[in-house]
């Protein structure tokens, strides 16, 4: 079951973005009750993750956490991708493209702080996220 996709603004080069709510009013919108919902971002710079939504700061460390593995200039050498956004494209492939959300009562099934997000790693940008559901 496809439902509608989602666009999101993005207002930094890199930040996460909490898409739960919208993902919860697409689902109860589609009236899937029970199921497998798939979220899905088709860009090579940004991804999609599971984290938690109650404390702001586990965001900032999170991508503190990856700009410190993923440096914007390597110790050594260089990317060589021409673009200049070698780091977002190796963040982006670390995070993943996707999260599968189990989807119970007609709601997504996430833990009491567990938020879904878009992970902007070369903005600001206009993202979007796909929503596909298998109902069971």
């Amino acid at each position: 079951m496809r439902l509608p996709e989602l666009e999101v603004e993005t207002h930094a080069a890199r930040e996460l973005v909490e898409i739960t709510a919208e993902v919860r009013r697409a689902v109860a919108a589609a009236g899937l009750r029970e199921g497998l919902l798939l979220v899905y971002c088709p860009h090579t710079t940004a991804g999609i993750t599971i984290q938690e939504n109650a404390d702001p700061d586990v965001r900032r460390d999170l991508l503190l956490a990856l700009e410190n593995a993923i440096p914007d200039a390597p110790a050594r050498g260089r990317y060589r991708h021409a673009e200049g956004n070698s780091p977002a494209h190796v963040m982006a492939s670390l995070v993943g493209s996707s999260a599968a959300v189990i989807v119970r009562d007609g709601a997504p099934l996430l833990g009491t702080w567990q938020g879904v997000y878009l992970c902007e790693f070369d903005g600001p940008r206009r993202r979007t996220v796909h929503l596909q559901a298998v109902a069971s």
